[in-house]
Formats: structure tokens, sequence, C-alpha cells
């Protein structure tokens, strides 16, 4: 598979969140990010 990257704008607010997220958790911000991407699949 090949990787691609994806720049996106977000808020100072949705950055401390995603951030907090992340340390509560132990997990990388991209790590949240891929996984709730792969839950759209069962959405769309």
């Amino acid at each position: 598979m090949t990787e691609k990257q994806l720049h996106v704008r977000i808020s100072e607010q949705e950055m401390k969140t995603l951030e907090r997220y992340a340390k509560k958790t132990k997990r990388s911000k991209t790590d949240i990010i891929r996984e709730f991407i792969r839950t759209l699949d069962s959405v769309a």
C-alpha cells in the first residue's frame, strides 16, 4: 500500500482536544485520526 500525506487545518480548540485525547490514550495523533477514518467505512 502506498502511503499518502494529508495536511489539515483545524482550530486551536480541535488541536487541544486531539492532543488531550492522544495523551490520555497514550497514542499518536496520527493513529487516532487513522482509526477515526477507518470507522467511516461502516457508514459510507
